[in-house]
């Protein structure tokens, strides 16, 4: 695989700053700047966009798909960078996307662009880990493979500051889990423990015999069974004084706490994930395949009010098209996506949910600008782009530019810090809020700053 060379830029932060704002600052500020703006934050916070998101329902496109070749064209580029596709118009005035977005481009008054989204990491698992949690930097002790020195995710940050009532967990990722033997970083709660864990659902939403285990209870074992085992259960705890580990007693604790939680939660999460309860003509406008039904569970989640749905668009490095990458989208995977996405906005829009609900399509990088000689592009995260609708998101819209050759940011670039910033303000929370880990150290959830341009 090739990677891009990015030039060098030494991080230089003296040790009274260092000492100020902490690692976990630091791990926000990438090449910005070092402190968020407290104006603009302070703006946002008393803004009418506060808080306006219910649920955030991100669409992470793992292995990073083209956005030369689907939100950022450039058709006056030489041939060996603008490649095969030409712009369509979209029903956004001077708005064009590629013309394998069909659907999407009839409901692009409903999203905004972001096309200088930008890091410094072209590397699928490091990249995954930054923008599925909202930093720049790996945190100390974390390396490519998932561990609990890792940055918690959007749902385990949430669940950690504002835990649901019902005692279900506040996010759920669907329909895979990403992995190469290993996990990928930034799918779990990393340093905060694994009570705060996401709820991985790895089944298929298309398949004809789609179920959750964990939410089917033998038919003898009801409610009051459950209260009962859980009482016998308590009573045998308060006997085990061998336990003399207190992280080790606490941690086993919380983990029998949150699965009875989440049995007594069982019932009505049993009805959200039984897909044979939406009507065929619905299922159908989605799309009867993976990426299409995904969608539609998101929206059913969203119904549920679910705060964070992760729904991953494919198994891992997906949209990874170092070959026959023009092929690949036009055939394999924009089809699919193209139409589940714009009937997922749709239909959030009818039903008068996207008021109160942020989307956000992005991938962990872009694409290399020069075609590689097996019609491929390569890993690039100099520059891409992502996309945002819903939750007082001014449709219609693109902010920022990449340069001639869709290569680097030619206006402000924005950071997967500056995503988690968007994603945590539309929630309500503050950016700078304080989350302690499992062993008691502080750390500030998020140093990005809101991509303001989004409401304007």
């Amino acid at each position: 695989m090739q990677h891009q060379t990015l030039p060098h830029r030494p991080f230089m932060l003296d040790r009274n700053k260092f000492l100020q704002v902490g690692f976990s600052s630091a791990l926000g500020l990438g090449l910005s700047s070092l402190q968020p703006s407290r104006e603009a934050s302070a703006a946002m916070a008393s803004g009418p966009t506060f808080g306006k998101a219910k649920s955030v329902v991100f669409l992470f496109l793992t292995g990073a798909p083209s956005h030369q070749d689907m939100w950022d064209l450039k058709p006056n580029a030489p041939a060996e960078v603008r490649g095969e596709f030409s712009p369509i118009d979209t029903a956004a005035a001077g708005v064009q996307i590629g013309p394998h977005l069909p659907h999407l481009a009839m409901v692009a008054d409903k999203f905004a662009i972001v096309r200088s989204m930008t890091h410094s990491l072209p590397s699928h698992e490091h990249a995954t880990h930054f923008v599925l949690t909202g930093v720049n930097q790996t945190p100390p002790g974390a390396t490519h493979m998932a561990s609990r020195a890792d940055w918690p995710c959007y749902s385990a940050t949430m669940q950690a500051l504002r835990p649901r009532e019902d005692g279900a967990p506040s996010g759920v990722m669907l329909p895979t889990y990403i992995h190469n033997g290993y996990g990928f970083s930034g799918q779990t709660g990393g340093f905060m423990g694994s009570q705060y864990d996401p709820w991985h659902v790895t089944k298929d939403p298309n398949a004809p015999d789609f179920n959750i285990d964990e939410l089917t209870l033998l038919q003898d074992l009801t409610n009051q069974r459950i209260q009962n085992r859980r009482n016998l259960l308590s009573a045998l705890d308060d006997q085990h004084h061998y336990l003399q580990e207190p992280s080790a007693s606490q941690s086993l604790s919380k983990s029998t706490e949150k699965a009875h939680q989440l049995l007594g939660a069982a019932g009505k999460f049993r009805d959200v994930f039984d897909m044979n309860r939406e009507p065929a003509d619905v299922r159908d406008r989605y799309g009867r395949h993976s990426f299409g039904q995904s969608l539609l569970l998101a929206r059913r989640l969203v119904e549920a009010g679910m705060p964070i749905i992760q729904a991953n668009m494919g198994t891992m490095n997906n949209w990874d098209t170092h070959g026959d990458n023009f092929g690949q989208l036009k055939n394999r995977l924009l089809p699919p996506f193209d139409k589940g996405l714009a009937t997922f906005l749709t239909d959030l829009d009818e039903r008068g949910l996207l008021d109160t609900t942020l989307v956000v399509a992005v991938g962990e990088f872009g694409r290399t600008p020069q075609i590689n000689p097996g019609a491929g592009r390569d890993h690039w995260s100099g520059v891409f782009s992502a996309v945002f609708a819903g939750a007082g998101v001014r449709g219609g819209q693109v902010i920022g530019a990449s340069d001639a050759q869709a290569a680097y940011p030619a206006t402000r670039g924005w950071y997967p810090a500056d995503l988690g910033a968007t994603i945590f303000t539309a929630l309500g929370i503050d950016p700078e809020s304080i989350m302690t880990d499992r062993i008691g150290r502080p750390h500030r959830i998020n140093a990005g700053q809101v991509i303001a341009p989004l409401y304007s």
